[in-house]
């Protein structure tokens, strides 16, 4: 039996009602409203994407057996950093370096909660921290970041296959690179934050300018990849918030939790994995 949908979007004080184009194929239709809805949001208007009978929600991106065939063929994969690649979060683990870590970790919490935008909660954080050039080179030195188990297995068979693999995230690149450069990534396949400093080594900021410093940056780097490679199938990687509305336009997201599990984001992914291990089993089925 067929559901019945419709979207509504609110510009102004205009209602409109927009026909479903896609009554037979779920999951083309999720993409369709969602598609939509980001379009409102950055027109000034606002959106509500229903579906009628069988209770279903816009940001279901796909079935579980859809996500792992698409991961299988994947062209590329993309890994956020904190969290998910490595143990910790990179920004919570310099405010604990710097002495003020209680306070950072709440903002951490809530930014990748979805609670307030990345680049607030990034901004704010940073403002607490204050780090200077030299702590951050002696975090880095005293307490290298530590690679979730299986991450390297993972990275290394997707290589194998052929399928290029990209770290994205609103970590910092200072520290981002330093994994990279653990697991065999080439730095040009790493986006991140970039942190500023004075000539004397005192902090002057962050560059505002990376697309990683904003909610919906994770987002255009994927489309800038599909771009720059050629990419088709793009598969995103993560824990957070950030990571998850990055699909679209991703092809596939699978929620990771084995350093952390937020709940938004486990009840909103089609597949959500708390080990590299079941990726690395899914990939041996090919």
């Amino acid at each position: 039996m067929l559901s019945v949908f419709y979207h509504r979007f609110v510009v102004g004080v205009r209602a409109v009602r927009i026909p479903p184009p896609f009554a037979h194929a779920n999951v083309g239709y999720e993409f369709f409203c969602c598609r939509l809805k980001a379009f409102f949001s950055t027109s000034g208007g606002s959106g509500e994407c229903c579906w009628l009978g069988n209770v279903h929600t816009a940001s279901t991106m796909a079935t579980l057996a859809a996500t792992k065939e698409i991961f299988r063929s994947a062209d590329a994969v993309c890994f956020d950093v904190d969290s998910t690649v490595i143990k910790e979060e990179g920004i919570d683990e310099l405010a604990k370096f710097c002495g003020v870590g209680d306070a950072v970790t709440e903002m951490t919490r809530k930014a990748m909660g979805g609670s307030m935008t990345f680049k607030t909660a990034l901004m704010e954080r940073l403002a607490i921290i204050r780090c200077s050039r030299e702590q951050v080179n002696k975090l880095i030195t005293d307490h290298p970041p530590q690679l979730t188990p299986g991450v390297k297995e993972l990275v290394k068979s997707l290589q194998q296959r052929g399928v290029k693999v990209f770290l994205v995230s609103g970590g910092f690149r200072c520290i981002v690179e330093h994994v990279a450069s653990q697991l065999g990534i080439p730095l040009d396949h790493v986006y991140a934050n970039r942190l500023k400093f004075y000539f004397n080594g005192e902090y002057a900021g962050f560059d505002e300018t990376q697309p990683t410093a904003e909610s919906g940056g994770k987002g255009r780097v994927i489309s800038l990849l599909k771009e720059l490679y050629g990419l088709e199938k793009v598969v995103m990687i993560g824990d957070g918030a950030t990571d998850l509305e990055a699909c679209p336009p991703a092809s596939a997201f699978i929620g990771f939790g084995g350093n952390v599990v937020r709940p938004q984001v486990k009840e909103r992914s089609s597949w959500y994995v708390t080990s590299f291990g079941e990726l690395l089993k899914e990939l041996e089925k090919i």
